[in-house]
């Protein structure tokens, strides 16, 4: 006799009766693959843990940074007449500025002409150099600089001879500027100082250089008493003191004429340049630790704590590595060292620790500890070659960071041991799914031999009560 479905035999709900020893059966693999997720939320935060662990560290390392502390600022008296930036290597101290002469480009402009009419053809040749003096006899070609020749056909205007010179590379750049007489040609050395002036040579294509007509009236030449362009601007050095030192630059920018400090003048005049340390840029490296501190804690805090109010649990609720992290921070942190001088502990200088374990900052407090940057710096970045637990502050929290992040450190480790974990329960769900599958497979086949089974007797009970009222009948 064939079984159309399981339970059809027998009459009895075989489904349901194997769903539920089924469920019961798979309970180990829902409670290992609950475990697991659990376990896998614990390794993410870990992750945001280290994450914020190095984070915290980096900061800390620029509190152990000696050039975090000898950054300086530098200020100016009239920052019309000048700017100033101090840069590695400057001195602390204030300097006297005096300023004679600014640099500047040479420029030269053409006669007023039309803008739409060609200019004539011929070659211009543009040269960088240093004329001999103000009324330019001589002119001495720029060491490393090669003539330019820019060739002009008999169809440019002012605007297409600006465009070709300021293609050429010639070092000069050129302009048009146009007015009610007319529209003239300006021609300017790119980069200033005496070493960049410039001449013009034309040859004009009508055969004369220096008449001012056609190509000619853009030439510029003192040397050969060619001057078609009047010289609007001549180049010229800065001319400045500094501490009553003479100084000459090419640029408008002094560069290390004092180490490391940089003067971008805008006028003449005198002013005074003050060089100092540079307080707000430590006081920012403080306040950026203090932070990524806080962001750390708080992590910390948020999931090993256990929340009444709600009844639920941080994921690392005790979790004796996580918990084990926040004393050690905690230990640097509320610890102090001697070498600090007026300062020992981080409550001295304004960074209070609440109860939370996270620094808060008093501004006012820590402002005026930043007058004393020699003992704020030893305290956080001092070293005790006897009594590392006397170490400064920064360089016990970087070392501590490097410890748990490392490969054998604690986080690394932890983690390593969870994600094993995991690991380990997939495996063991592995095994209890097939354990499972076996389990199926065997309730189905003897639920399939019971319906058999079943079948065949409530056939032979419909043949039996069949020929008991078949020979009932016979019997009446």
């Amino acid at each position: 006799m064939t079984i159309s479905s399981i339970g059809s035999g027998s009459g009895l709900p075989v489904e349901s009766i194997i769903s539920k020893m089924l469920e019961v059966e798979n309970q180990p693999i829902t409670n290992l693959q609950s475990r697991n997720d659990t376990i896998k939320t614990q390794i993410s935060v870990y992750g945001k843990i280290q994450s914020a662990f190095s984070s915290m560290r980096d900061a800390a390392s620029k509190l152990t940074t000696p050039a975090s502390w000898a950054a300086l600022t530098a200020t100016s008296s009239d920052t019309t007449m000048a700017t100033v930036t101090a840069g590695s290597g400057s001195g602390a101290g204030s300097y006297s500025v005096s300023v004679s002469q600014l640099a500047a480009a040479q420029s030269v402009v053409s006669g007023a002409m039309s803008s739409t009419t060609p200019v004539g053809a011929g070659t211009m040749t543009i040269e960088l150099g240093q004329w001999g003096d103000a009324t330019q006899s001589s002119f001495t070609s720029k060491s490393g600089s090669t003539p330019v020749s820019i060739s002009i056909s008999a169809t440019d205007t002012l605007a297409s001879v600006r465009d070709k010179i300021n293609a050429s590379g010639s070092g000069v750049l050129a302009s048009v500027v146009t007015d009610s007489t007319g529209s003239r040609l300006v021609i300017r050395s790119s980069a200033t100082g005496e070493a960049n002036g410039f001449r013009i040579t034309t040859a004009d294509a009508d055969g004369n250089g220096s008449d001012a007509s056609g190509l000619s009236a853009l030439a510029y030449d003192p040397t050969a008493g060619i001057k078609s362009m009047t010289q609007n601007a001549a180049a010229q050095n800065a001319k400045v003191k500094i501490n009553n030192i003479d100084i000459v630059s090419s640029t408008n920018v002094i560069e290390n004429a004092v180490d490391g400090l940089s003067i971008n003048i805008l006028k003449q005049g005198d002013l005074t340049v003050t060089v100092g340390q540079d307080k707000d840029s430590v006081k920012k490296v403080i306040t950026d630790f203090v932070t990524s501190y806080n962001s750390l804690m708080n992590l910390l805090r948020d999931n090993t704590k256990y929340d009444a109010s709600t009844k639920t649990a941080g994921a690392l609720q005790g979790d004796s590595t996580a918990v084990g992290l926040q004393a050690q921070l905690r230990n640097i942190t509320a610890g102090g060292s001697t070498l600090g001088g007026a300062y020992a502990r981080l409550s001295d200088l304004g960074l209070n620790i609440g109860t939370a374990g996270t620094i808060t900052v008093d501004d006012s407090k820590l402002s005026s500890a930043l007058g004393h940057l020699s003992d704020l710096k030893q305290l956080f970045m001092g070293t005790d070659s006897t009594n590392s637990a006397n170490n400064g502050i920064a360089t016990r929290w970087r070392a501590l960071a490097d410890q748990v992040t490392g490969m054998d450190g604690s986080l690394t480790t932890r983690t390593a041991g969870l994600q094993s974990r995991v690991t380990a329960n997939n495996k063991r769900v592995d095994e209890l799914t097939d354990r499972s599958a076996a389990y199926e497979k065997r309730l189905r086949a003897q639920y399939t031999a019971l319906d058999t089974q079943m079948a065949k007797l409530n056939d032979l009970n419909s043949y039996v009560g069949k020929l008991t009222s078949m020979l009932g009948s016979s019997s009446s």
